[in-house]
């Protein structure tokens, strides 16, 4: 991929594999990689401010714009008697302390699995949610929590109607964000998608040397979509953040390519002379 990036010191990449290469290009480096970036969560506390960044503000329009994208989804994809012949069931990937389980998935899914490797924040989301909340019940719960790292993680077969990934998938290199989506693929129901939400760089890439992430173009999560063998269903731009963060992008990601609307039939076409061969 032919797209420059910055590192948080402004430091120049000139491509993402000059940066990967040198992050992670070998199996030490890339072992440290992904040590580093649990490392620096391990010493964040598993509240609302900490896993966002000091700015908790900002979990209610997430939620509120998540919610709205969802529904949409949900409109399009599927309909009310799938869910009374078989409980609809997602991933929370990156979960920390169950944050967007708690506000939105388990309103709207039968069971929630949650997927996060820092053990302090899915401790955290365990307690909170055993706690119950109003729409905690026995037909709305949280069923799994997995202390495992995305790039080693492989879901059981068709078990979920949506896995949704937000704001832990810039921790992953290409070549394991590739891998983990060619495999979370199995993971899903007849029907089902990804829903990847992820800060957005203006072009190409910035490295975040503190917490060990990249924050990708949008242009560069296609390309790496392409990859994956994933199409790019419908796609929502996040309001409401404060202007000094990234813009956030969510996407519904399908492995079936978007239906195309039948082309209109020419007036003249039946009219047009033929060769004869």
């Amino acid at each position: 991929m032919d797209a420059a990036g910055l590192d948080s010191d402004g430091r120049e990449f000139k491509t993402p594999e000059d940066m990967w290469r040198e992050q992670a290009g070998d199996p030490s480096k890339k072992t440290q990689w992904y040590r580093d970036g649990v490392s620096y969560w391990e010493g964040v506390k598993a509240n609302m401010d900490g896993v966002l960044g000091g700015f908790a503000n900002v979990n209610e329009p997430d939620i509120t714009c998540s919610e709205d994208f969802l529904n949409i989804l949900f409109s399009e994809r599927f309909h009310a008697a799938d869910a009374r012949h078989q409980p609809l069931v997602v991933l929370d990937c990156g979960s920390g302390i169950g944050r967007v389980t708690k506000n939105l998935l388990i309103r709207y899914f039968n069971e929630v699995d949650l997927l996060e490797p820092v053990s302090h924040f899915l401790e955290t989301a365990r307690e909170t949610l055993a706690l119950g909340c109003q729409t905690n019940s026995d037909m709305h719960k949280a069923v799994n929590f997995y202390c495992v790292p995305l790039q080693d993680f492989t879901p059981d077969t068709a078990r979920y109607d949506v896995i949704w990934i937000q704001w832990c998938i810039g921790h992953l290199t290409d070549e394991d964000f590739v891998s983990f989506f060619k495999r979370a693929k199995v993971g899903l129901k007849p029907g089902g998608f990804f829903v990847l939400k992820e800060n957005i760089a203006r072009s190409g890439f910035v490295l975040d040397n503190e917490d060990r992430s990249v924050t990708r173009s949008d242009l560069y999560f296609k390309e790496l979509f392409s990859r994956c063998g994933l199409h790019v269903y419908k796609s929502k731009d996040q309001k409401g953040f404060p202007e000094e963060l990234f813009a956030v992008k969510m996407y519904a990601l399908t492995t079936d390519p978007p239906k195309k609307a039948p082309r209109a039939k020419s007036k003249t076409s039946t009219n047009r002379p033929r060769t004869i061969m």
